[in-house]
């Protein structure tokens, strides 16, 4: 099984979304990968309520995708995590390469960078829209590439 690992600041929205929404992908065509994903900097979202925004789930949930009880709370990335991905995106180039430059500097070469804001910069309506687009075209990509 090979492994994507979807990366953003707090791992409370955008990577979650990514990810909950490529295993659910990857579930339906039986292709070989699964999706994990971590935060950067979860201290960052002290003031988050509950394991997952809200608007995230809603999203989800649109889209027929419903979360394994209990739903787990923001988890930081590792070393290991990064070792173990077969490719990996971190969800906003501006606000993740520096974090993941400063974290992980000998692996900034192993990350995909991808433009979707945080939503302070992009209204999270917009920003799910643009992860479901760049999520379904990318796994598109990863099942229709031999392995």
């Amino acid at each position: 099984m090979k492994r994507v690992l979807f990366l953003c600041t707090g791992n409370y929205y955008r990577s979650r979304f990514a990810e909950e929404l490529f295993n659910f992908l990857a579930r339906k065509a039986e292709a070989p990968w699964i999706a994990d994903s971590c935060g950067l900097a979860c201290e960052r979202g002290a003031a988050n309520l509950g394991p997952i925004a809200s608007f995230t789930e809603n999203a989800l949930l649109e889209r027929g995708i419903t979360l394994s009880a209990p739903i787990r709370l923001p988890k930081r990335v590792s070393r290991e995590d990064l070792l173990r991905a077969d490719r990996i995106i971190a969800l906003n180039e501006e606000e993740h390469r520096p974090l993941v430059e400063y974290l992980f500097p000998d692996l900034n070469e192993k990350v995909e960078f991808w433009q979707v804001g945080d939503i302070d910069v992009t209204p999270p309506r917009q920003g799910i829209r643009q992860m479901d687009e760049r999520v379904n075209d990318f796994f598109r990509t990863l099942t229709s590439s031999p392995t």
